[in-house]
């Protein structure tokens, strides 16, 4: 009987610790933690602008407002529109700490980089020393240094500091955001003559990351491209 136990130990443990889809409960496909039929209705950002991921009806060099007003960024690459279940997903990883959606989100954006120009460091765009005691995670660099570790790449979770501690984002239109950021961002690593990606969850208006990488590009920094999970449409 002892026996028999111990030999079917090994599929019952399979099947009970089995991750499940973190969207609707069901077994996850091919040992992951998102099922089939959840994974094919994620908001894919199949096309977009090259210069700031806004969402295209048809692909083209740049987006309007990019024409306009070019964003100091090389590039950004966005992948998901952050709406429908990427709106779920997000909050309760940034939020909630929940490490099954953080390893889903990092698979994502790890799909869209694996085919970019090399950087030579990858950053995240770094939280308020006081947001982050209050959160107690960062959930950008837990992206940031997830995808760097997947294409053998260095990641600085101090390369850029925040030290000004802002106003949320959220409810502030695009150039209150902008006014919001302004000198929020110092150079805490060597970054000058060199391409860095710089990391982060979830991109609306663009405010944020564009004052982290214009840090970047005072400090010397060669190229920055910027990597997200989400990207909102405007």
């Amino acid at each position: 009987m002892r026996r028999l136990l111990v030999d079917g130990w090994g599929p019952l443990s399979r099947l009970l610790l089995a991750p499940t889809c973190v969207l609707c409960g069901a077994r996850g496909a091919d040992g992951g933690d998102l099922c089939a039929g959840c994974a094919s209705d994620l908001p894919h950002n199949s096309i977009a602008c090259p210069r700031c991921a806004l969402p295209l009806a048809a692909p083209a060099p740049a987006c309007a407002h990019c024409l306009r007003r070019p964003p100091p960024q090389a590039a950004t690459l966005a992948a998901l529109r952050y709406e429908g279940a990427a709106r779920h997903l997000l909050p309760r990883y940034k939020f909630g700490a929940d490490l099954a959606i953080g390893r889903v989100l990092a698979d994502l954006l790890l799909a869209v980089a694996a085919d970019a120009p090399r950087p030579e460091l990858v950053a995240p765009v770094p939280l308020h020393a006081a947001r982050l005691r209050q959160r107690g995670f960062d959930q950008a660099w837990e992206l940031a240094r997830a995808v760097a570790g997947r294409l053998d790449l260095p990641a600085r979770p101090d390369a850029l500091r925040r030290v000004r501690a802002t106003l949320a984002q959220t409810g502030l239109d695009a150039v209150a955001r902008r006014r919001n950021l302004r000198q929020a961002f110092a150079i805490a690593g060597d970054v000058a003559g060199r391409r860095v990606a710089l990391v982060d969850d979830v991109m609306t208006t663009g405010a944020t990351v564009e004052a982290a990488v214009r840090a970047l590009r005072r400090a010397g920094a060669n190229r920055v491209d910027v990597w997200v999970v989400a990207r909102a449409p405007r």
